[in-house]
């Protein structure tokens, strides 16, 4: 992340994104697969860690092989098989965006951090080692289960995550940059999906 000044003169926070040219590698449509969608591909990997059947599938749109495939729907941008899509055909500053990504994996967690509960609280009053655990869990008799969905510890993070509403602050064209207002899902190096806000 980095910050930069808007034309009010106020510091904005904000997320540099690689968006480096999108080539487009499968075109589908209701005739041939039901529903329509372009499925673009991203970053290059070598043919010897690529199967057979994707250097086939590559070969058929004319490209090298890429790292990542992700298929968009209802694509508002008239394309062909090999076009090459970089972020000024698709984006402009101002606009608003979606960013879908995998959070930071935070292993296993207590309720404490992961829900936010206050913890039993006292550390006297008879009270062991108690401070961060979940207290009671349920009732007795009736039900006589846990109740399904109850916030109790477990693994947090590493989901995926989509931040909505997301303003482009700037594009830097040369570099094949974006930066956007705010934070998104994923370390450092993650990759992200950027999906343009219809109407």
């Amino acid at each position: 992340m980095t910050s930069v000044y808007d034309s009010d003169g106020k510091q904005v926070a904000c997320t540099v994104i690689l968006a480096e040219p999108n080539v487009v590698t499968q075109i589908k449509t209701v005739e041939t697969d039901q529903y329509n969608a372009v499925q673009l591909g991203f970053g290059e990997r070598k043919e010897k860690h690529t199967t057979k059947p994707l250097l086939g599938h590559f070969k058929k749109a004319g490209t090298t092989p890429k790292r990542k495939l992700v298929e968009f729907r209802d694509f508002s941008i008239p394309v062909k098989l090999g076009d090459t899509i970089s972020i000024t055909d698709v984006f402009n500053e101002g606009d608003t965006i979606h960013v879908v990504g995998t959070s930071k994996g935070k292993g296993f967690q207590g309720v404490v951090k992961r829900h936010g509960f206050r913890g039993v609280g006292d550390a006297t009053h008879g009270q062991h080692n108690r401070q961060r655990h979940p207290g009671s869990i349920g009732a007795s008799a009736f039900p006589s289960r846990v109740v399904k969905g109850l916030r109790m510890a477990g693994r947090m993070g590493n989901q995926r995550v989509k931040i909505r509403n997301l303003k482009i602050v700037k594009i830097l064209p040369e570099q094949h940059i974006l930066l956007v207002k705010g934070a998104v899902p994923g370390h450092k190096g993650a990759f992200v999906i950027l999906q343009k806000e219809e109407g």
